[in-house]
């Protein structure tokens, strides 16, 4: 074969250089990097504050409740003092309550005097007193002691407060000790403040 022949031998150092082959890698813009890092932080920083506005309030509703339902016990407890004192009024028949003498007199009225200020003060702390006379029964906050036969009222209504009842922040504290009227026509569904019906919480 003649040297005209011969195919000339490409250069490598002319070659095309292969597809990749020595491409540098893309660099990373430093703005989009700032901004990410950024975003980043600040979606941290709003979750973290609203975990702790979260954990203020629920720390703000225990201290509350805990400062409101301490006093559940002793509250009981002076329930029945009440109780005993209203006891000794009742006890009194009206015509010795008339004639009573000075002495007498002053000690029933010192009696009254002491119930009516234990009720101001059960009341300044959050404790409501029930008396659900006329109203239907309701098993979440009264509790039937015996049955009236009256058609004259809805089947279920409180007929008689035996004794009272009270709650305290919503809670009950003592229900209502009633009797309950049997024989009407059935009582409608008792209804929440929103005017729905209530809904039985015993059920």
């Amino acid at each position: 074969m003649s040297d005209a022949e011969k195919e000339p031998i490409e250069n490598p150092v002319d070659a095309p250089e292969s597809a990749g082959a020595g491409e540098k890698p893309a660099e990373t813009d430093p703005a989009a990097a700032v901004t990410a890092e950024r975003d980043d932080l600040r979606d941290k920083l709003l979750r973290l504050a609203a975990e702790m506005e979260n954990l203020r309030k629920r720390t703000e509703r225990e201290v509350k409740e805990a400062a409101q339902y301490a006093v559940t016990s002793f509250a009981r407890d002076m329930l029945t003092v009440g109780d005993n004192l209203q006891r000794a009024l009742a006890a009194l028949p009206a015509d010795q309550r008339e004639g009573a003498g000075e002495g007498l007199a002053a000690l029933i009225n010192g009696v009254e005097m002491t119930e009516r200020e234990m009720q101001n003060v059960l009341t300044r702390h959050g404790m409501k007193k029930l008396e659900p006379k006329g109203e239907k029964f309701d098993p979440n906050f009264h509790q039937a002691m015996f049955e009236i036969p009256d058609d004259s009222v809805p089947n279920g209504t409180v007929k008689e407060v035996v004794q009272a009842g009270y709650t305290i922040g919503g809670r009950v504290l003592r229900p209502a000790l009633v009797g309950v009227s049997k024989g009407g026509a059935k009582a409608q569904p008792a209804a929440d403040d929103d005017g729905q019906p209530r809904v039985d919480k015993t059920a």
